[in-house]
């Protein structure tokens, strides 16, 4: 059983996660601020850290700082937890060298999600090191290599070509060559393909910090889908030459690459399910959700996007989708003006996703 150290100020907070993380079978330990939770860490060596930002005695960056430090707890993983949004707060706890990053409010599949994939790689890498002949050579690591996905994102920053769009302005079209992979620092983007009856058929979703754009990481295929901004966007590209000499000469973040588009095809899975056999209102109940966390950091703001969009997520109708609307509307789940959204009640929109 692993065992997971939750180093959070707020007890119920704190309380909740544990409760839920011993549902999942880990091992867990709770710590109230940095302080202690340094202390713990020491004693208990866990298997990962969950640990919020902002905390009395000792933050979280000055805990990862000290933990960092410290022989026997350097290479445990770590995961910040915060309701710090800013992408510059997020890029400071990349750089000291966390390796995920939870914003609050946060969902039980996205914690269990982050949890299990750290520990994933940590695994991989583990036996990747036991099976190395020369270990004094693997622990001198080179301190210019990326190894993350989070390394790689501030190598986007620091190095790429910076854009920006318009909302609605294409990004890049079907067919195009993909020149450039891009990381979204601000806004939202949409990827769809043109049916043969002229539909707009929406392929994927991406909001800020997301990275996308890449049709192949060996050749420079052309696109197979449309970009374009649903709201004003701002993107940083590195180019499709760059990215690939950054694989060849990083294999730690090959594998962080890998568990990416795991994840990308296992939601694309669930998609393609939902939309086979799921009931209308499940689909529009879902699809709602899905543009909620995309565009904006909580599901119950309200959300700009046209019927249009959201039918083709849903794989459904436009007038089917209005009627789902119609009916959410009565039954007080949510309010619609034009292309706003608003959701009211977000607990019964969960369920109808879980029915």
């Amino acid at each position: 059983m692993k065992t997971i150290l939750i180093i959070e100020d707020d007890s119920v907070l704190r309380d909740n996660t544990a409760e839920l993380l011993e549902l999942s079978n880990y091992k867990v330990i709770t710590a109230s601020n940095g302080k202690i939770g340094v202390d713990m860490a020491k004693k208990h060596n866990p298997d990962i850290i969950v640990c919020d930002i902002m905390m009395p005695e000792l933050d979280g960056y000055d805990t990862l700082k000290i933990l960092s430090k410290n022989k026997s707890t350097k290479y445990i993983p770590f995961i910040f937890l915060s309701a710090k949004t800013e992408h510059r707060d997020v890029r400071k706890g990349m750089n000291l060298g966390a390796d995920d990053y939870i914003t609050k409010p946060f969902s039980e599949d996205e914690l269990i999600s982050a949890i299990e994939s750290r520990l994933a790689k940590a695994a991989i890498l583990k036996d990747a090191w036991v099976s190395k002949k020369n270990i004094k050579q693997i622990k001198e690591e080179d301190p210019n290599e990326i190894k993350t996905i989070n390394e790689l994102k501030i190598f986007f920053d620091d190095n790429g070509t910076n854009f920006k769009y318009e909302k609605d302005c294409v990004i890049y079209r079907e067919g195009d060559h993909s020149n450039f992979i891009y990381l979204i620092n601000k806004g939202t983007v949409k990827c769809y393909q043109i049916d043969e009856q002229g539909k707009e058929l929406v392929t994927a979703l991406y909001k800020e910090d997301d990275l996308f754009g890449y049709s192949s990481f060996t050749n420079n295929k052309p696109h197979k889908e449309t970009a374009t901004a649903i709201e004003d966007v701002e993107l940083v590209g590195v180019s499709t030459i760059q990215f690939n000499e950054i694989l060849n000469d990083n294999h730690h973040l090959s594998i962080e690459l890998m568990q990416l588009l795991s994840d990308d095809l296992l939601q694309i899975k669930n998609q393609l399910l939902e939309m086979a056999y799921g009931s209308v209102n499940k689909k529009t109940a879902g699809t709602i959700l899905k543009f909620a966390e995309k565009i904006n950091r909580k599901p119950e703001d309200p959300i700009k996007i046209s019927r249009s969009d959201l039918a083709s997520v849903a794989g459904i109708a436009t007038e089917t989708l209005i009627r789902a609307l119609t009916s959410f509307k009565k039954q007080g789940i949510i309010t619609a003006d034009g292309r706003n959204i608003k959701v009211i009640d977000l607990e019964k929109l969960k369920e109808i996703c879980r029915s």
